[in-house]
C-alpha cells in the first residue's frame, strides 16, 4: 500500500510578524505539487475537498469534492486557489472550468437543523463526507482542508489547504458557488436579513436585522447571535460550543471585501 509523505504533514504555517492571516493567505502559492508528491507515491485518484459556511449563521454547510485530472495548467494560469481571495466573477469563471475539466466532482450540504443537532464540526466533517460518497470514481487519497473525515480513504489533512492544493482550492470554489447562489435564492424569500451580501455570515447588518426582525426557522440557533432569541440555557450552550469550535474571528473569515458581489 502507498504510504503518505510525510513533507505533506506540514504544520500550520507561521504567520509573520506585521501580517494578517489574510495577507499570509495571499502569499501562499497554490500549485499541484501535494497531488504530484501523493502521485509520486503511488495515488492515483486524489479528491480534494473542502467546505463552505461553516462560521455563517444562517443556511446549510457546504462541501465539495473534485478529483483533477493530472496536468491542471489552465486552472492556475485562471488563478485557482482559495475562493475567499477571488471575486465571484474570478470563482464563477473557475467554477465553469473545472466542471469542465474535472474527473469527477460533487458537492453535499448539511442544513441548519442538522447542524444545531450534531454541532457545526460534526456538520462540516459530514457534508464534507456526502460529498466524497456522491463522486463519481473511487478516490484512493482525499486532500482535505483542516480536517479529517469518517472514511476509509486515505487522507491527509492540509493546513491552509486551500490556499496551497489546487484540488483543495477547486473544491473551495465549487462550495462556494453553489453556496451563494443558494443564499441569493434564499434573499428572495427574506430580503429584511440581506443574505445576498454577506451570504449568512455574522456582519453588523446581519446582527441588526437579527435584532428587529428575529431570526428564521434556517438560522442556526445553535450559534450565540441567534440562541440568545432562545433563551437563556440556548445561549449558554452556544458560547461554550463557539468557544470550543471556532478560532478568533472565524465567524467572519470568509467576509473578505471580494465576497460580498
Amino acid at each position: 500500500m502507498a504510504t503518505i509523505p510525510t513533507d505533506l504533514r506540514r504544520k500550520r504555517p507561521m504567520i509573520p510578524e506585521g501580517q494578517t492571516k489574510q495577507q499570509m493567505l495571499r502569499d501562499l502559492v497554490c500549485s499541484d505539487a501535494p497531488e504530484q508528491a501523493l502521485r509520486y507515491h503511488g495515488f492515483c485518484c486524489i479528491a480534494g475537498v473542502d467546505e463552505v459556511g461553516r462560521g455563517a449563521l444562517f443556511g446549510s454547510v457546504v462541501a465539495a469534492a473534485v478529483v483533477l485530472p493530472p496536468r491542471t495548467s489552465k486552472l492556475q494560469r485562471l488563478g485557482l486557489r482559495d475562493s475567499k481571495q477571488l471575486t465571484r466573477e474570478e470563482r464563477e469563471l473557475l467554477d465553469r472550468e473545472i466542471r469542465k475539466c474535472a474527473i469527477a466532482f460533487a458537492v453535499g450540504e448539511v442544513d441548519s437543523e442538522t447542524i444545531d443537532r450534531i454541532n457545526i464540526y460534526q456538520a462540516s466533517r459530514l457534508a464534507m463526507r456526502l460529498a466524497v460518497d456522491q463522486l463519481g470514481c473511487v478516490p484512493d487519497h482525499l486532500l482535505i482542508d483542516a480536517m479529517r473525515i469518517d472514511h476509509p480513504c486515505a487522507q491527509t489533512k492540509l493546513i491552509y489547504g486551500d490556499s496551497l492544493s489546487v484540488s483543495i482550492a477547486a473544491a473551495s470554489v465549487l462550495a462556494k458557488v453553489y453556496r451563494d447562489a443558494q443564499m441569493r435564492e434564499w434573499h428572495l424569500a427574506h430580503p429584511q436579513y440581506g443574505l445576498a451580501s454577506h451570504k449568512g455570515y455574522a456582519t453588523p447588518e446581519h446582527r441588526r436585522a437579527l435584532e428587529e426582525h428575529g431570526p428564521t426557522p434556517l438560522h442556526r440557533r445553535s450559534f450565540a447571535p441567534v440562541a440568545k432569541f432562545f433563551g437563556d440555557e440556548t445561549l449558554e450552550q452556544a458560547v461554550v460550543m463557539t468557544d470550543l469550535l471556532f478560532d478568533d474571528a472565524e465567524l467572519q473569515e470568509e467576509l473578505e471585501p471580494c465576497q460580498s458581489a
